[in-house]
């Protein structure tokens, strides 16, 4: 059973609202905390060199916090929308929260072991729906097809894991390497890798590498008609939750939470 609008606003509010307590740290921020405009006032004023050139401007520390504060709000969408996604999938499916978690183990070069987490996962054998795993696993066979997956490899898959995020602009070949590494992982575990981007931002060059290795990739075009390259299609289609539909009718109110966190952002100081 699907949870309530105001179950799942909760989950990305939660996670948004955070940023609207975002300070910049200056390389001096302690136990995670960022400095109040006060103590860069203070930190910088007696710097001979800042102070020289007026560096402790109000206005600096206005521009600081208001950049990695935008930085802030795009991750913490993203974090929200991770949770969220996670909640939809484990209620419309009725899943538990051990099936919808997923992570490995690695041997990093120091020989110490290191955890690593997917955003989600749908193991098929736990699917109580007959009618729900069938429509799953059908959208596994399609998307498998459209990337040329081999029929053997695909025989072997148990299920599905997800990597959730709310844009891609980035073209940093670390953060794809790990992706692909992931998605290799995958397969050698007996999951179909996905990728789950809420926006329709994401550059070619990337969407093509991931598919091309085999990452399944879905967007958040709208209007598609098609599960195997729409975010919202798959929710809709798929997973049996219109996600698109939530976020229309709670779209006033993700303005107005947004509206005042970059106000609090672009202020010197927030009261």
């Amino acid at each position: 059973m699907n949870g309530t609008d105001d179950e799942y606003m909760k989950i990305v509010l939660d996670a948004i609202r955070v940023c609207a307590r975002y300070k910049p740290k200056f390389g001096q921020g302690v136990k995670g905390e960022g400095l109040t405009l006060e103590q860069f006032r203070n930190l910088y004023r007696e710097d001979a060199f800042y102070s020289w050139f007026g560096l402790n401007n109000p206005m600096l520390y206005a521009a600081h916090k208001a950049a990695g504060g935008m930085t802030s709000v795009y991750r913490q969408i993203g974090i929200g929308c991770e949770k969220l996604f996670r909640r939809v999938v484990k209620d419309s499916l009725e899943l538990s929260e051990e099936d919808v978690t997923w992570s490995y183990r690695v041997t990093l070069p120091s020989g110490r072991k290191r955890t690593l987490y997917l955003d989600g996962r749908v193991p098929l054998e736990k699917i109580g729906s007959r009618d729900k795993r069938d429509r799953f696993h059908g959208w596994m066979n399609d998307s498998a097809k459209m990337l040329e997956v081999d029929h053997k490899v695909f025989e072997n898959l148990t299920g599905t894991v997800f990597e959730v995020r709310q844009g891609y602009k980035s073209k940093g070949s670390k953060r794809q390497n790990a992706d692909i590494a992931n998605a290799a992982t995958a397969y050698t575990k007996g999951y179909f890798p996905c990728a789950v981007i809420l926006s329709g931002q994401i550059d070619n060059d990337v969407l093509f590498r991931y598919r091309t290795e085999k990452w399944s990739v879905v967007t958040g075009v709208v209007g598609a008609a098609n599960p195997v390259i729409s975010t919202y299609d798959f929710m809709k289609d798929v997973i049996g939750y219109d996600l698109a539909a939530f976020f229309e009718r709670n779209s006033s109110t993700l303005q107005r939470e947004i509206d005042a966190i970059l106000k609090a952002l672009l202020a010197p100081e927030t009261k």
